[in-house]
């Protein structure tokens, strides 16, 4: 994209400046809030806020508001992205600066990762029952499984496998699955499920959301059940979910709306408080999906979640109707 002179002068301006092109670094790898940018950098949230605002102006990044918490990312369609990226290539890969950025960002990384073992191997064995406290479960699944359709599948892919709860309500519905979490204590108890349910061809694995290590285009059924609220960049995780996607197949997300519950934070780990439509959709347009199905499940109580459900296809031919064909 060509840009006037002086759209160039702005965004030079605005990133001229150390702590912001540090920043800018920073966001390039994630989205992260002001505190922990502020701890990364080991600046005042005020210095760090000024230096937001001016990037903001500029149009480089994006501001977007999460409960009591304030995120920050690269803006996806901006402009001078462009020349953005191109300047931080120029940074050598052993610059001091961005080399020990990078380094804190890594503890802040696995100090979340850690918070979030703790807690998943703390409360395993009753996973079912905290998601229970949200929203009916039962109503949940039904509209999962109408959202998807009768199949058949041929492959099935759930990332974050939890317990395995996906993998046995699709069970009837897919000739193969995969599923894949970080947390030996949950792919433990989904083996048991698994087991129980009889599903011979249904593979567990320790595995990354963010770097499947799967070939992509391999599922006609890819599902992300109350995931995304948990991690550092959910955006990066919608963008591996579609890579797995074959033409014709289907990606289905469920989370919850936006919400104000903060203790969901300390007590449950959540990351973020819910996703607008606006955000999951646009995530699932740039991956090269189109939505097809947009459903609300309000909670039976006033304090209760509401539970969204997103499913988006690929275009494409889908491989059960190849082999009909």
């Amino acid at each position: 994209m060509n840009l006037a002179s002086e759209q160039v002068v702005d965004i030079l301006r605005a990133a001229g400046e150390s702590t912001r092109l540090r920043v800018l670094a920073l966001l390039a790898a994630e989205e992260l809030s002001v505190l922990e940018l502020c701890r990364i950098l080991d600046q005042s949230q005020p210095r760090v806020s000024r230096h937001l605002k001016l990037l903001a102006e500029a149009g480089l990044v994006e501001r977007f508001p999460d409960g009591a918490w304030v995120f920050y990312r690269l803006a996806g369609a901006a402009a001078g992205r462009s020349l953005v990226e191109q300047a931080l290539t120029l940074i050598t890969a052993d610059d001091p600066v961005t080399g020990g950025d990078a380094e804190r960002l890594s503890v802040v990384r696995a100090e979340r990762s850690s918070g979030a073992q703790t807690y998943f191997a703390r409360n395993a064995a009753r996973w079912n029952e905290i998601r229970s406290l949200y929203v009916d479960e039962a109503e949940v699944e039904a509209a999962i499984l109408a959202a998807a359709g009768q199949g058949p599948f041929e492959e099935l892919v759930d990332l974050g496998a939890g317990t395995g709860r996906m993998l046995t309500m699709f069970g009837g519905r897919a000739n193969n699955a995969v599923g894949l979490d970080l947390s030996q204590q949950m792919l433990n108890i989904a083996r048991d499920e698994v087991a129980k349910a009889g599903l011979a061809r249904c593979e567990l694995r320790h595995g990354d959301i963010f770097a499947t290590g799967l070939p992509g285009g391999c599922a006609d059924l890819v599902t992300v059940h109350q995931v995304l609220h948990y991690l550092g960049d959910p955006a990066a995780a919608v963008v591996e979910a579609a890579r797995l996607v074959a033409p014709g197949g289907l990606l289905l997300i469920a989370d919850f709306a936006p919400h104000d519950h903060e203790f969901l934070r300390e007590a449950h780990q959540h990351r973020r408080l819910g996703f607008s439509d606006a955000e999951i959709v646009g995530w699932l347009e740039r991956a090269g999906l189109t939505l097809e199905t947009n459903t609300a499940l309000p909670p039976s109580k006033a304090q209760g979640l509401t539970v969204k459900i997103w499913t988006a296809r690929r275009p494409g031919v889908a491989a059960a109707e190849r082999s009909a064909a």
